[in-house]
């Protein structure tokens, strides 16, 4: 039974479990990941943990928000550094990951925006194409020799919205989720609070 156990977590330790976490606004999200980062900190002092943040201050709420978000992770995660990558996502993941380090994206819907929306200063469109940017997130995620925990919205459960660019950006987030779902070893919806597992290791 000794021999079974030491094989099995030398399996788990070859094979991160990455997980996708899915939710509305103020579903519990982003504190769900962060609870996932306060339990491998806490397994052993060996362990670290990175957040990436991909939202970018386009406006003084939006300003005001991310800084509050950093002094609530300062307050609760003192031992996870933060990163600020609103668009090399990929990029950032294999930077970082490593085998004793937790990776933390929140979020996959603001990252996804920062390629969508017009250069604020060109008023041009991002150059780099949803399709090649989502390729090599995926080939990160699964590349990465330490788990990944992954924060993204659910927004198609509502009415088809009124515009062209909007229901395009519904559709691209979903297929978004869709594929990181793939990716992913557990996938886990928020309501309220309460995590609902939608898929688990096997």
């Amino acid at each position: 039974m000794v021999d079974l156990m030491a094989n099995v977590k030398a399996v788990v330790a070859q094979h991160p479990v990455h997980e996708l976490i899915l939710g509305g606004q103020r579903s519990g999200k982003s504190r769900r990941a962060e609870t996932l980062a306060v339990d491998w900190l806490a397994a052993s002092p060996s362990h670290r943990a990175v957040f990436i943040a991909t939202a970018q201050p386009w406006d003084d709420e939006m300003r005001q928000r991310i800084t509050r978000h950093q002094q609530d992770r300062a307050e609760r995660l003192p031992g996870m550094s933060t990163v600020e990558e609103p668009l090399h996502l990929a990029q950032a993941i294999r930077q970082h990951s490593q085998p004793g380090t937790l990776i933390v994206v929140d979020c996959l819907t603001l990252w996804l925006t920062n390629w969508t929306m017009p250069n604020i200063e060109s008023n041009q469109p991002l150059s780099l194409t949803e399709s090649a940017s989502v390729a090599m997130l995926l080939e990160a995620i699964s590349a990465a020799p330490g788990p990944v925990v992954l924060v993204s919205n659910e927004i198609g459960l509502g009415v088809v919205p009124m515009g062209r660019e909007v229901r395009a950006y519904v559709d691209a987030l979903g297929r978004l989720n869709q594929d990181v779902a793939q990716a992913c070893q557990r996938v886990t919806l928020m309501a309220a609070g309460l995590p609902l597992t939608l898929k688990a290791p096997v």
